[in-house]
């Protein structure tokens, strides 16, 4: 009988995975585009989850409904709204499918307050997410779904919304003109565990865990329990100085430790050898498992997110792939205040993957991440197999990275050398046609090249972004500040970056670990302050294996008019760059510092240096 219930319901989930219903909504039925009733124009929508009732109307103020259940059965049209009442508690999702005007767009109204979202009974999907594919079979729990939505206003009016549970908080597919404004999102229970260490001495250390951070310790072991997840404790950690305000990395190992309770959130941790606990800092600890994003946007278009709190969201952060045009502006990180915890992201905060036109990122805060705080990239995939004249097969290299569409018709591509990431043809897509989630056969314009190597790898090229990147700070991030491999125009100004533990802004470029693309053509980094950043505070550097001397594979790079308050001595390192000018900078050192330590060049030309100070004296480089 077991056998029997367990196949009716493993059978259950394929058709609900199949026809876009969630798999865990016994009951509760998210219906695709066609099987929905088409919305009337200008017509009001009203839920009052503590009031309200599925059987009502929904169409007038004093009879609204309880869930999203109704008008997730809708085709929104012009001039309709969704106007949430009151806060309360959400068990399904808003699984939005709708188009307005740009003169009657739809519009999403929250009023105000603290709102709970459950999500065993979400809208549930598989997707593949750049840069975090630990589970690509997995059907993931989102909580707004927005899918083929045009010209939509979601209003959150200072509404904070609570996850119970490992949610995609907002995910936006084939959208465009969408915008949202105003809105909170933290989690009950962040999937980061925290403790702070009391005591310590050469047998035990004393720690108090975080109110938030539920736990239990079982066979003398640790372990982390969430709403819906729990894991053992982990041995890498990030390491938290309050007094410095600075986060680190560290890895303690977990060899001979056992953990007994004291009192309630207290517990001991006996080793034979101290791991490297400090009275005083605080520790993070997660599951680095990647199998979720914070809010996940695909395949759209004219996206902004305004004035949008983050307190916490599990996962690889804000992910947009493959889209065109997306505004990030007022948008805050960070803890939230008098929460007592010092994490706000489980990885990176922005990441941007395969995007074109215009990403500007503006007026935010970014903080208390796992990993870095800005990442913009495309994706490198090798070439593995010619078919034929003109069509080729490339696979994506990185576990991390595939099964998405990384190349539509009339895209242009390049041939990248896998050795010294230059370029040494260029073609344009007729089609794509994937094969399984990690080939993908190419058909192309024109003949191909006959002097593909081994490991060569080609670029979508028409996914690259300008990026303006202004007025932002950065702060408590254990990895780089700012990562930036675009062929577009890159400005970076005017943001301060305090204390990133490794570089405050990296270029890379590669074709052998990460598969992150591309190259440079056209950076500024002006009038930004820079503040104990680890060194090389700005690190210019292509992963490749040979260099072309009169072919760099970065160029036109201007650093002007910066601050940078040093930690240790290297202020930039380069290679394989030309045309770089590092001019009118202020460079300040509470130690002694030779010129030659600051400056790194390896196989760049045509160097401008003219005009930088250094402790209020004009050096030559």
């Amino acid at each position: 009988m077991k056998r029997v219930i367990y196949f009716f319901f493993s059978l259950l989930m394929i058709a609900c995975n199949n026809t876009g219903i969630s798999t865990s909504c016994i009951g509760v039925v998210y219906p695709n585009a066609d099987e929905r009733t088409a919305s009337k124009e200008e017509v009001s929508y009203y839920i009052d989850p503590v009031k309200g009732n599925d059987a009502n109307s929904g169409t007038q103020k004093d009879a609204p409904w309880k869930t999203f259940r109704r008008v997730n059965q809708l085709r929104l049209s012009k001039g309709n709204k969704i106007e949430i009442l009151a806060p309360g508690a959400f068990r399904e999702s808003l699984f939005f499918i709708g188009q307005g005007t740009a003169e009657q767009p739809i519009e999403i109204n929250f009023a105000k307050g603290q709102y709970d979202f459950y999500p065993e009974k979400a809208y549930r999907s598989k997707f593949h997410i750049s840069n975090t594919n630990d589970a690509p079979d997995s059907l993931k729990a989102v909580a707004f779904y927005f899918l083929d939505a045009e010209n939509v206003k979601v209003n959150g009016n200072d509404a904070e919304i609570i996850f119970r549970g490992k949610t995609i908080e907002t995910s936006l597919n084939n959208c465009k003109h969408v915008s949202i404004e105003g809105i909170g999102f933290n989690y009950k229970r962040p999937t980061v565990s925290e403790i702070e260490v009391i005591t310590v001495n050469e047998r035990y250390a004393d720690v108090q865990i975080h109110k938030d951070s539920k736990y239990q310790i079982a066979d003398s072991m640790l372990v982390w329990i969430g709403e819906g997840w729990k894991h053992q404790v982990k041995p890498l950690w990030q390491e938290f100085n309050p007094e410095a305000s600075k986060v680190s990395r560290k890895w303690l190992s977990l060899k001979n430790i056992r953990f007994s309770a004291l009192q309630a959130n207290q517990i001991r941790i006996h080793y034979d050898k101290n791991p490297g606990l400090k009275k005083g800092l605080i520790y993070q600890n997660r599951n680095t498992f990647r199998d979720y994003a914070g809010i996940f946007i695909q395949k759209s278009k004219d996206i902004t997110l305004k004035n949008v709190n983050i307190h916490f969201m599990h996962g690889m952060g804000v992910v947009s792939q493959y889209c065109e045009n997306v505004t990030m502006d007022g948008v805050s990180v960070r803890p939230k205040e008098n929460s007592g915890r010092t994490c706000a992201a489980w990885a990176d905060i922005l990441h941007f993957s395969g995007c074109k036109g215009n990403l500007e990122i503006m007026n935010c805060y970014l903080s208390a991440a796992n990993d870095d705080a800005i990442n913009i990239h495309g994706t490198h995939l090798r070439i593995v197999d010619v078919v034929s004249s003109r069509r080729i097969k490339v696979r994506f290299m990185h576990k991390q990275s595939y099964g998405f569409e990384a190349f539509f018709a009339g895209d242009s591509i390049e041939f990248i050398s896998a050795k010294t990431l230059l370029p040494y043809a260029q073609n344009k897509v007729v089609s794509a046609n994937t094969l399984n989630e990690k080939e993908i056969e190419l058909t192309l314009h024109r003949d191909i090249p006959n002097d593909i190597q081994p490991k060569d790898v080609i670029e979508n090229i028409t996914c690259t972004a300008n990026v303006l990147i202004r007025n932002n700070k950065i702060i408590h991030i254990p990895t780089r500040g700012i990562l930036v491999t675009t062929r577009g125009k890159v400005v970076i100004e005017n943001n301060e970056l305090f204390k990133t533990q490794m570089s405050g802004i990296l270029i890379a470029d590669d074709a052998n670990s990460w598969y992150e693309s591309g190259y440079v053509k056209d950076v500024t980094i002006r009038t930004n302050k820079f503040i104990e950043c680890e060194q090389p505070v700005i690190n210019i550097h292509p992963e490749n294996s040979e260099m072309v001397d009169e072919y760099p594979v970065h160029s036109n790079i201007r650093i002007s008019d910066n601050q940078f308050i040093l930690k240790n001595a290297v202020v930039l390192a380069a290679k394989s760059t030309g045309n770089i000018d590092f001019v009118n900078n202020k460079i300040v050192s509470a130690g002694e510092l030779k010129v030659q330590d600051i400056i790194r060049l390896k196989g760049c030309s045509n160097m401008k240096m003219e005009g930088n100070e250094l402790n209020n004296k004009v050096v030559e480089f």
